[in-house]
């Protein structure tokens, strides 16, 4: 819903931003096995003046936050978490895709950051599944 001014929440967002001097904020998006070049990436960025967010949470790997949950809790949390990183998309200016492979939650992801008109860029561009 457009602002009284005609802006978009994104341009509300990227205006408030602006006013607040904030280095531009990426987000990566990739599969959760690549949970260790998603940490490289983020010192990179953070070196390199970028506030980085990014997924924090890997269902694959075993933790006592969601082992043994029944497989109805766990497609919720999933959900949730799924949630939470679109929120990040919108909230981020550009979004940096790590890995070799593109599955279906990584291309859904790309798919929305450009559906919002965010830049986004590949650790490896052969992936890309618009290039």
């Amino acid at each position: 819903m457009p602002h009284p001014q005609g802006l978009t929440p994104e341009e509300q967002l990227a205006e408030v931003k602006g006013r607040l001097g904030l280095p531009l904020v990426v987000v990566i998006c990739g599969s959760t096995r690549f949970m260790t070049e998603m940490a490289e990436a983020d010192l990179r960025e953070t070196e390199a003046g970028r506030i980085v967010v990014r997924p924090a949470c890997d269902l694959k790997s075993p933790h006592q936050l969601w082992s043994g949950l029944a497989e109805a809790e766990a497609a919720a949390l999933k959900a949730r978490l799924d949630d939470l990183h679109r929120a990040k998309i919108r909230l981020a200016d550009q979004a940096l895709v790590v890995g070799d492979y593109i599955g279906d939650s990584t291309r859904a992801e790309i798919a929305y950051a450009r559906s919002l008109g965010k830049p986004v860029r590949f650790t490896h561009p052969e992936v890309d599944p618009d290039a």
